[in-house]
């Protein structure tokens, strides 16, 4: 995503990326929906499966993109406290971390 590999970009600073699956290819697989500014702030936000969704509302949408502006609002202390006290997780790709 980083490279420009999406689906869509939902505007509101909401991105959608398809997830293959095994078996099922990227067509039959998992939708994620990330907040992010493009830079060093990627927040995992929303995941479905296609088989069970299509999409999500324009409601959800707002929602989601209400909730990147607040996200991408936070300073890294503020981060930091967040994952803290368990409301936000980090999620590392890194397999050192």
């Amino acid at each position: 995503m980083e490279r420009g590999l999406i689906d869509a970009d939902l505007g509101g600073c909401v991105l959608k990326k398809r997830v293959a699956r095994p078996g099922r290819g990227k067509s039959g697989g998992a939708r994620t929906l990330v907040a992010t500014n493009r830079g060093d702030r990627w927040f995992f936000v929303f995941g479905f499966e296609k088989s069970v969704r299509t999409n999500v509302s324009a409601k959800e949408l707002a929602a989601l993109q209400s909730l990147a502006t607040d996200l991408l609002k936070l300073s890294s202390a503020e981060l930091d406290r967040q994952v803290e006290n368990d409301v936000l997780a980090e999620i590392c790709h890194d397999p050192a971390n």
